[in-house]
């Protein structure tokens, strides 16, 4: 099969290094979000940052900021949606110099008693999408988070909020998560489904990269009927407020070490 045939060389016909250069100075740690709507309201809340490089894709450019947190230089940009997008737009910032990031974004839930907006931790991901298997050997399921969910679940506690650590499912086939399929990975142990977690952990692994990625609860698939919850980008904003603050937390953590 095609996606059996993993070639573990690092360099390609074209590389990151052949669109972006490296660049004095970048950030050594990120965050980076899905959402436009809490992506605006991030930067707007640091005080609008400067822009200090972008990414070009065929159809929109993804410009990168830098802006301080709590004394720390960070590097924020908004995130491409599906894991063909997200991850050619997370080699190129790696290139420029990121060396650690942490990746939010909202996730579908498999089980109805994951409460709206609360975290999810995936320390596992079923690998449903063709990205990943071009940054790793071929296999059913690819680890996520080997390092910080300690450090992410002190943070979690210490803000008092919900939280749940379990197994994902990335699919890149939003419209073709079937009854079957949800019933299937619900079975296998997946308590949500994403477009891109994954990947990034393929990404991060191929790349020597300290990626933490995790979602917060939206849109409900535990249910005989679809329930969008809080999917939309408008919904629950202040919400989607706090959850960001934790994104922020963690990269100080992540940067201090």
């Amino acid at each position: 099969m095609i996606l059996e045939e993993f070639d573990r060389s690092k360099d390609a016909v074209v590389n990151p290094r052949d669109t972006v250069k490296k660049q004095p100075g970048f950030p050594r740690v990120g965050v980076s979000c899905f959402s436009r709507v809490t992506f605006e309201r991030m930067l707007q809340e640091l005080g609008g940052g400067s822009v200090i490089g972008k990414s070009c894709m065929a159809n929109m450019d993804f410009p990168i900021y830098r802006v301080e947190y709590r004394g720390m230089e960070l590097a924020l940009f908004m995130a491409d949606v599906g894991a063909p997008g997200c991850v050619g737009l997370l080699e190129e910032v790696f290139e420029m110099g990121l060396e650690k990031l942490v990746l939010f974004g909202t996730c579908g839930v498999l089980d109805a008693g994951i409460e709206d907006c609360s975290v999810i931790i995936p320390r596992w991901a079923v690998r449903d999408e063709g990205t990943s298997y071009h940054y790793a050997p071929p296999s059913e399921e690819i680890g996520v988070n080997p390092r910080y969910i300690e450090e992410f679940e002190e943070i979690l506690e210490a803000h008092g909020c919900r939280y749940t650590v379990g197994k994902v499912w990335t699919t890149d086939a939003i419209y073709r998560e079937t009854r079957e399929k949800v019933n299937r990975r619900r079975e296998s142990g997946c308590v949500c489904v994403d477009m891109e977690c994954s990947a990034v952990a393929a990404l991060a692994g191929l790349r020597e990269k300290e990626v933490f990625h995790f979602f917060y609860a939206a849109d409900n698939l535990d249910n005989e009927v679809w329930d969008r919850r809080s999917l939309a980008n408008e919904d629950q904003v202040l919400e989607k407020d706090r959850i960001a603050q934790l994104a922020l937390e963690l990269a100080i953590k992540m940067g201090q070490e």
